[in-house]
């Protein structure tokens, strides 16, 4: 599925179509150079979800927890300062990714051997300042 994005207003539609394409999946892998917008992205899907929790990258955590009106907790990851994988490890990952619950994951290229099969890939390719292009790989 193909979605062109002209400006930030159209980030709760965008938002809508991953959640649609989850299909009962749990894990969200977003792919795209920096800059692209992939925390942007993260933030509005939060939002449809009712998180209250301000959203942010978890550069140098890791992972951020967010939770949804009812509770449940999203899983928020940044990879992009792995610099071995058995970083991933000592943190528990497995933990995390096999919980059943939403974990949106940035820069998964660090870890694209951990990542489940049924993994839902957006990719976001930058079309102009503030256009965007945005890949949901079902």
């Amino acid at each position: 599925m193909l979605l062109k994005i002209d400006s930030v207003n159209d980030l709760p539609d965008a938002a809508d179509a991953i959640l649609e394409a989850l299909n009962k999946r749990s894990i969200v892998a977003f792919r795209g150079e920096m800059g692209a917008g992939k925390t942007t992205l993260i933030r509005a899907l939060c939002d449809r979800l009712g998180v209250a929790d301000t959203v942010t990258s978890p550069t140098f955590a890791l992972v951020n927890e967010y939770h949804t009106e009812e509770g449940a907790p999203i899983y928020h990851f940044d990879f992009y300062r792995i610099n071995r994988i058995e970083e991933v490890f000592d943190f528990g990952y497995e933990e995390y990714f096999y919980s059943g619950y939403l974990c949106l994951i940035e820069w998964p290229e660090k870890i694209e051997d951990l990542l489940p099969e049924e993994t839902l890939s957006v990719r976001i390719l930058i079309t102009g300042n503030d256009s965007r292009t945005i890949e949901i790989d079902e």
